[in-house]
């Protein structure tokens, strides 16, 4: 089994239910965006157009690059909205916010839908897993096998 097959099927055993996977679509896409709003005021070194932001957005880009190439370019087109909304925001207070939501929606999938703990009390891995196993789900691009335990 192929890495990203097992960190996909891994993080789907936690994520079966439907409420669930809506929480986590509106979660996750809401962490990312205030992620990215919160670090877009911190410029690298000598001032240059780039802030954290898009460094960060590169090294996850890479990460998903070695798991799988097509969904890491869904990845980053979707990473590179969520920066052009956050650029036009410009916000931190806003970015905060949607972080903050974005947890209670994913405390409210496991708590009330899944009744169980996030992936990434298991695995860290899971926090960086979690975008890519959405993108798969809406693109439909890998069948996702469960793992025998």
């Amino acid at each position: 089994m192929r890495r990203v097959d097992a960190l996909l099927a891994d993080y789907a055993s936690h994520h079966r239910t439907r409420g669930n996977l809506i929480c986590h679509a509106f979660g996750i896409t809401l962490i990312l965006f205030g992620v990215v709003e919160m670090l877009l005021p911190f410029r690298l070194p000598g001032g240059g157009p780039l802030s954290v932001a898009e460094v960060l957005i590169a090294a996850a880009f890479l990460f998903y690059l070695a798991l799988d190439a097509p969904l890491a370019l869904a990845m980053l087109l979707e990473l590179a909205v969520l920066d052009a909304a956050a650029r036009s925001i410009a916000d931190w207070r806003m970015g905060l916010a949607a972080f903050v939501l974005g947890w209670v929606f994913q405390g409210i999938g496991h708590a009330r839908f899944e009744r169980n703990r996030p992936a990434f009390f298991k695995n860290l891995a899971h926090l960086i897993v979690g975008p890519l196993f959405l993108v798969n789900e809406i693109l439909h691009r890998k069948r996702i096998e469960s793992l025998s335990h």
